[in-house]
């Protein structure tokens, strides 16, 4: 089938873009290429991409409505829609609030837009986070739990994008499926992300913060796990268009991130230099994902723990870092 994915030269819009051409699917790819982290990285998974049979891909913004419809009445033959381009991360919303609105808001307005405009369309998945459930305590997180008190920006325009979705839901009949992802991690993955960063500065025996000393925790999902957990998802769309389905998807598995340290640490060779610091308003002290739901639908299953994940992702760096450094 031919499936559009924004987002395709980003961390989980590129995993996943691999996997429907692995299978045989055509995939439409969309990406604005932005600078936020380093635009060398996008555009090597990019030419990954761009080697392989059935991809067609297409410089633009999804807040930019006319660029979109453009694409979509050249490819009126899309069933499937796997939305992911967003502006990413929580700390940056201190520092650019408007990239949240327009990518996250209105960029989500214009695919939901083109989504109901596709006369073929079967499913659109779309990017939600973990960052919602905002100051929840109660864990693990189920979809049932409230989510009305964001700690960030960026957690208020996801939240913002379910909710939209609803109303598309309700008024076109569109079939949706929200997902709340976990701490993805993993080869080819965002630099912006503690775990990059970490291992960045571990060896460059340069210091890493560690909030609240690293009792912070979080549930690390694998990007190969996620990638099931998503294609399965697409596979299946809501026989009922309204309420859109809103699914975890995590590792249901809690590590404080002072662990993650030891595992980089391990892999790496080195001990880090760390610096302890409160932690900022924007973070929460922890996340843990229940997955039944995803489970019961697609049979989803995360089997990479972090003392396995760990280690490929720092193989991957090894070889990024060295590609990197001789230019």
């Amino acid at each position: 089938m031919k499936v559009l994915v924004t987002g395709c030269a980003g961390f989980i819009g590129y995993h996943v873009a691999e996997a429907l051409l692995a299978r045989g699917d055509s995939v439409v790819g969309l990406d604005c290429l932005n600078d936020y982290y380093d635009v060398r990285l996008k555009q090597a998974r990019l030419e990954r991409l761009r080697r392989q049979a059935g991809f067609a891909f297409h410089h633009l913004d999804i807040a930019d409505k006319d660029a979109v419809r453009a694409v979509i009445t050249g490819n009126d033959d899309i069933v499937g829609i796997v939305h992911l381009a967003a502006q990413a991360g929580v700390r940056y919303s201190l520092v650019d609030p408007y990239a949240y609105v327009h990518s996250n808001v209105m960029g989500h307005v214009v695919m939901l837009e083109a989504a109901r405009r596709l006369g073929r369309l079967r499913h659109m998945v779309f990017a939600s986070t973990s960052s919602v459930y905002g100051l929840n305590t109660e864990m693990p997180f189920r979809e049932t739990d409230r989510v009305d008190t964001p700690v960030s920006l960026y957690a208020a325009t996801k939240r913002a994008d379910e909710l939209m979705g609803h109303a598309y839901a309700h008024l076109f009949g569109l079939k949706l499926t929200g997902l709340r992802f976990f701490t993805v991690y993993g080869p080819w993955g965002r630099p912006d992300m503690a775990y990059f960063s970490f291992a960045k500065a571990i060896m460059a025996g340069e210091p890493i913060t560690l909030y609240e000393e690293g009792r912070l925790r979080r549930d690390f999902t694998y990007i190969d796990d996620i990638v099931a957990g998503v294609v399965g998802a697409l596979d299946r769309p809501p026989e009922d268009p309204c309420p859109p389905r809103l699914l975890n998807i995590g590792n249901h598995q809690v590590e404080e991130v002072r662990e993650l340290v030891h595992l980089l640490e391990e892999s790496l060779g080195r001990k880090a230099i760390i610096r302890s610091a409160p932690k900022p308003a924007v973070d929460v002290e922890a996340t843990y994902a229940a997955i039944d739901a995803i489970h019961t639908l697609t049979g989803f299953t995360p089997s990479t723990p972090l003392s396995l994940g760990v280690p490929r992702f720092v193989a991957w760096f090894r070889e990024w870092q060295a590609k990197i450094s001789v230019g």
